[in-house]
């Protein structure tokens, strides 16, 4: 049978979902039919999660429930704590968040993936722990101890308390929420079709989502934003920019937080992080980094010209993130913390129709050769 070969299966539709969409062509991103800016200036981060889980906004008793249960289900045992320390103190926290991730299923079995009221309660706790997780990991391993969550404290501002011991401001609190809003779900990226054939499986979802979050590592997914960072640094100065990307574009190299499989003009996301860098820099001071940043997109603008490569969602979320003190191996769990919503959202759309991922290959190899004794080799 003849073969249409899409390498990375590009434009190849995997599946039909009412989770999001994107227009690339106008650059603009939905959540369930609600655009992602609005959703920024009127929702909040658990607010949208439940959007994005049971395909609408929720009422304000649905809402209250649906906070109550998150909050009482943010703390973790105290054997995933003695798992994370026994882990490298040099591994990625990416790794830890995953190894973690994947024991939460053996304390909170959710094998039968047809019981509706466990499939509630599986996404009330991946939502609901991965900042803890995240945050206690931040701490073992420089050794000093886990911070419990505070139940009076929302979503953004416990995680930020967890991870600093200090309440945040509010601006930070609500800055950060929009940072996981804009971070939530992207239609069928790379880490949410991994989590999708694992669900097809009908494995659980703390299997799903381990199997998700070992995608999204990766720097041509959720790792690019760690790497703009570190090429930000690199360049140092705005003066420094033309030559650093002269340099690229001659070598045919990689420009970190550049371009997107979907998207042939700005990132919408990366427009709305860039208002965020501006409220915060606004209130808390500028960034060197920012500078930086501005003039690389300028120049690549410039150096780039015809080629439809913009910023995308990576460019900006990491200067953020460094402002905010958070240390650059974290921004990747951080984007897990908020895409789990995401993956669980196709977890349960799938389940209602599901069908085992099984795609086919085109076979290059040779037939019929002959097995040689190894004495004759």
């Amino acid at each position: 049978m003849p073969h249409d070969f899409m390498p990375g299966l590009a434009g190849v539709p995997a599946a039909k979902s009412a989770i999001s969409d994107v227009d690339g062509q106008r650059g603009v991103l939905e959540y369930r039919g609600i655009r992602v800016e609005e959703l920024c200036l009127r929702s909040s981060y658990l607010e949208t999660a439940y959007l994005l889980l049971f395909g609408h906004l929720p009422t304000r008793e649905q809402l209250t429930r649906w906070n109550e249960d998150v909050v009482h289900h943010r703390r973790i045992k105290f054997k995933i704590v003695d798992l994370l320390k026994c882990l490298p103190d040099s591994g990625h926290p990416m790794d830890a968040l995953q190894a973690a991730v994947a024991a939460l299923g053996m304390f909170y079995p959710g094998r039968n993936v047809q019981d509706v009221e466990n499939n509630y309660w599986s996404a009330v706790r991946l939502v609901a722990k991965l900042p803890t997780i995240v945050a206690a990991w931040a701490r073992l391993r420089h050794g000093n101890d886990s911070i419990p969550p505070r139940d009076d404290l929302g979503f953004s501002e416990n995680f930020l308390y967890m991870l600093t011991e200090t309440e945040p401001l509010p601006l930070w609190g609500e800055i950060f929420d929009d940072c996981l809003i804009l971070h939530a779900e992207h239609t069928m990226n790379a880490s949410t079709f991994t989590g999708m054939i694992t669900a097809s499986t009908l494995a659980d979802p703390y299997t799903v989502v381990a199997s998700s979050i070992g995608s999204l590592k990766g720097p041509l997914h959720g790792g690019a934003n760690e790497e703009v960072v570190q090429m930000l640094k690199e360049i140092g100065a705005p003066t420094k920019v033309r030559s650093y990307l002269e340099e690229q574009v001659r070598a045919k190299q990689r420009l970190m937080g550049f371009g997107h499989r979907v998207y042939k003009v700005k990132d919408p996301r990366a427009t709305i992080l860039q208002t965020l860098c501006e409220r915060l820099f606004k209130e808390c001071g500028n960034s060197p980094m920012y500078k930086v940043a501005l003039e690389v997109e300028r120049v690549a603008e410039e150096l780039l010209k015809g080629k439809a490569i913009y910023p995308n969602v990576d460019f900006y979320s990491g200067i953020l993130y460094d402002k905010m003190g958070i240390e650059t191996d974290l921004f990747t769990p951080l984007f897990a913390m908020a895409r789990v919503s995401g993956w669980l959202a196709h977890w349960l759309e799938q389940l209602r129709e599901n069908k085992l991922f099984r795609p086919d290959q085109i076979y290059s190899g040779e037939h019929g050769r002959p097995y040689i004794p190894i004495e004759q080799r």
